[in-house]
């Protein structure tokens, strides 16, 4: 496995970078986002992990850039612990994953290598299933012709859905790819936002895409080709 280090910070760069060589990981590292996308173009990579704060264009424009350009390696994006808006965007701007700081070198490790098992082909940025589609970047949503209005937090969610159509996400995983975990998981969040989306996507338009699947979580509905 090859994984390239977008880091400007050296000692954490060199720290991180003995870490995954001790697990045998080859480990590339670029210091700005110029660079990051110089190198995924010239090299082959399993994983990019990609540091939000970085000199000349920061981690979610070099996300975005990656994405326009039809790199589809995965993407797990550092983020700062207090902004939220950092990892929504960075999801949006075509990250698979985000690791908040501080984070511990195990769990590096442990998304690294799940990411390193995904698909990395072809995934467009305007995402489409069926007659629904979303742009993360513009936050536009349409069913059909008809645009429909969405919360940034309703973009993130409909996003983690139409990136995994047909699978089903737990609470507990919606928790963490949406709210990252700092909403009590006894709290109703899920539930509100889920039915807020419908009443927006799929109530208006006589149709039940986001599915309930009891006592396992939620799932977009992918239609069956005619």
């Amino acid at each position: 496995m090859r994984v390239l280090l977008v880091e400007d910070d050296e000692q954490m760069a060199d720290t991180v970078r003995r870490g995954l060589t001790s697990e045998n990981i080859a480990v590339d590292i670029a210091p700005s986002g110029e660079e990051a996308l110089w190198r995924v173009d010239a090299d082959i990579h399993s994983v990019v992990v990609l540091d939000v704060m970085l000199p000349g264009i920061d981690g979610i424009e070099t996300c975005k850039q990656m994405r326009e350009a039809e790199v589809w390696t995965p993407i797990l994006m550092l983020t700062a612990r207090d902004a939220v808006s950092d990892r929504v965007a960075g999801l949006n701007s075509g990250a698979d994953d985000y690791l908040v700081k501080p984070y511990s070198f195990e769990e590096l490790l442990a998304r690294v290598h799940a990411l390193a098992r995904r698909d990395s082909g072809p995934r467009p940025v305007v995402l489409e299933v069926g007659d629904l589609r979303l742009d993360p970047v513009s936050h536009q949503v349409s069913r059909g012709e008809q645009d429909t209005e969405v919360t940034v937090r309703e973009v993130a969610i409909l996003a983690a859905f139409m990136r995994r159509p047909g699978r089903i996400l737990s609470r507990y995983e919606l928790l963490e790819l949406v709210w990252d975990g700092e909403v009590d998981q006894r709290s109703n969040v899920v539930e509100v936002a889920m039915r807020r989306l419908r009443d927006k996507i799929d109530r208006p338009f006589g149709t039940e895409s986001i599915q309930t699947i009891r006592g396992a979580g939620y799932r977009l509905w992918v239609p069956r080709a005619s």
